[in-house]
């Protein structure tokens, strides 16, 4: 199994500007190694962090869904970002799963965020996407998701050892304010799930007057940091290692000895 480049784009965007957030984000991308596998963009990364969705929300075949084909097209990279998404009268903070061939999955973010009241803006999703690229098996969520394990739980064939997942990705706008759960709680899924986790963050102050302050990270198995990104606008591509994950989770496998349990929609 190949090793999976995953390049982090941690930087400041434009607040309700969908255009200017487009050009931001392709320069930014077009200076990204050639050879990344995944590239991550924020929560709501064409227009912040915001509840005005009638203002803002586009629908499947809009504009931003059209660049992120052209620029996954272009970089043959798979780009996973969120954004708004109207659909039958109802709105969306939709995960898009964007391949280079321009085929696509999505996922509606199931935990939202009641402090700023996203859950009266938007409808909550109900499933779960696992995909695989590449031989990999990536779970991708978003922001307020961190704080319920159980959602993300990875479950093993106990006779193999594959989890259901070999890495989980979660993209977010998470504030200064509690960046230490943001901090503790990545590295806790890692370490819990026996896979890697990779968490997206942005920079910078939006026009709901909230601050960013990064911290973009990710962990080994082990719980290890690879990176960790501080509180600059960054761009970097991190390597993680397929055989080092497969060795870790067969001399601790401690997914053996994990509680069986059911989840309820």
């Amino acid at each position: 199994m190949q090793d999976l480049k995953v390049a982090l784009v941690q930087i400041n965007n434009h607040w309700h500007d969908v255009a200017a957030n487009l050009s931001l984000f392709g320069e930014k991308i077009s200076h990204i190694e050639q050879d990344a596998n995944v590239i991550l963009l924020p929560e709501m990364f064409s227009t912040g962090f915001t509840m005005e969705v009638q203002k803002m929300a586009e629908k499947m075949d809009g504009v931003t869904i059209q660049w992120m084909a052209d620029q996954a097209s272009k970089t043959k990279s798979l780009i996973l970002g969120s954004i708004i998404i109207e659909e039958n009268g109802k709105y969306f903070n939709r995960l898009i799963w964007m391949q280079p061939n321009g085929e696509l999955e999505f996922y509606d973010k199931r935990h939202l965020f009641r402090m700023a009241d996203e859950e009266k803006y938007f409808s909550m999703g109900s499933k779960k996407i696992i995909k695989e690229w590449l031989g990999w098996k990536i779970f991708p969520l978003v922001c307020y998701d961190l704080r319920f394990p159980v959602w993300s739980r990875n479950t093993f064939d106990k006779r193999t050892g594959t989890g259901a997942y070999d890495a989980l990705i979660f993209i977010a706008n998470w504030p200064q304010p509690r960046i230490n759960a943001w901090d503790t709680l990545l590295r806790a899924r890692a370490i819990e799930n026996q896979s890697y986790c990779v968490g997206l963050n942005r920079v910078g102050k939006d026009g709901a007057g909230n601050i960013y302050n990064g911290h973009s990270a990710a962990y080994s198995p082990k719980g290890d940091q690879i990176i960790f990104l501080e509180e600059e606008e960054r761009i970097e591509t991190i390597t993680l290692n397929y055989q080092e994950l497969a060795e870790f989770r067969q001399k601790f496998p401690a997914y053996r000895d994990a509680d069986n349990f059911g989840l309820s929609l």
